[in-house]
């Protein structure tokens, strides 16, 4: 008498549905990486690397690197996130998933410095800073006062002898009759200060003065005929001019670490760390600036 096989290999072996079903959990929860979801929403956008660099500012073998998942080239997390922004929303992805996911491999975003800390490193700063302007009023003064001391104590064709100590001091010669005393010779009115020593920047030229304040940061700068004016790392400290006499187009890679001034005037916006920032700035300037996203 046969028994029937209550577990038969057919019954043991899992059916084809689940396996599948097993297999689209497993896809979706390890997902694509960082690299790969930007390289791949690049071609369904029908845009070549070329292309994406030309938009975002951000160079090709940094694109190369970056859908490579190699973030290496970027110069830190910081321009790595920024960066992670730029080619998200140039491809037509939500940015932040990513930047996440970023931060989750990568020992997480570093927490934010108090306010207090910042605004007390501030004022160290600004009283660290040197007075340029007291101290070229100062130098004019000076010369002026060495001038006017020069033109009144200089001698005569036969030259003056100076007096010993304790001698009475030599009378003055008898003034001849018909001929006038010579007037003193005016001194000069001493100049007004200005605002600010970046002020006398020429009205006819578009003038930008940019200083990495808190921190370096990648810039690039273009005249009004596209032209690359500088493209680097600015270290902190550090401090770039640039003139043109229409406008000057800038991206700004870490737009919180840098201070702005234009045709004299500081641009006083709020910019982020690690806020990646393109501005164009006019002779008519300063105005807010035409900040795009970042």
């Amino acid at each position: 008498m046969s028994i029937g096989n209550a577990n038969s290999p057919e019954e043991e072996r899992p059916s084809t549905d689940d396996r599948s079903e097993d297999r689209i959990v497993e896809r979706s929860v390890e997902g694509p990486s960082i690299g790969t979801a930007l390289k791949k929403a690049r071609i369904v956008a029908g845009l070549t690397v070329d292309e994406v660099s030309s938009t975002t500012r951000v160079r090709i073998p940094i694109v190369h690197a970056i859908e490579d998942d190699d973030f290496t080239r970027c110069g830190g997390d910081v321009y790595a996130r920024g960066h992670i922004r730029t080619l998200a929303r140039a491809v037509g992805l939500d940015p932040e998933p990513l930047v996440e996911a970023y931060d989750a491999a990568h020992g997480g975003r570093p927490a934010p410095t108090p306010a207090a800390p910042m605004f007390e490193a501030e004022r160290i700063r600004e009283r660290q800073r040197p007075n340029w302007t007291a101290a070229m009023v100062a130098a004019i003064v000076a010369v002026i006062g060495f001038v006017g001391f020069t033109a009144f104590s200089g001698g005569d064709e036969n030259g003056k002898r100076p007096v010993a100590e304790g001698t009475a001091s030599p009378k003055p010669a008898p003034k001849q009759a018909g001929k006038p005393a010579a007037s003193p010779t005016p001194k000069a009115p001493k100049p007004e200060p200005s605002d600010s020593a970046i002020a006398a920047a020429p009205k006819d030229l578009v003038t930008v003065v940019l200083t990495a304040d808190t921190g370096e940061s990648w810039i690039s700068a273009k005249d009004h005929n596209g032209r690359l004016l500088f493209d680097g790392t600015l270290a902190q400290g550090e401090s770039k001019t640039f003139t043109d006499k229409e406008s000057i187009d800038l991206v700004l890679g870490d737009a919180g670490a840098v201070s702005l001034f234009v045709n004299g005037k500081e641009i006083k916006d709020t910019f982020q760390a690690g806020q990646v920032e393109r501005l164009t700035y006019t002779k008519d300037d300063p105005r807010q600036g035409q900040a795009q996203a970042g």
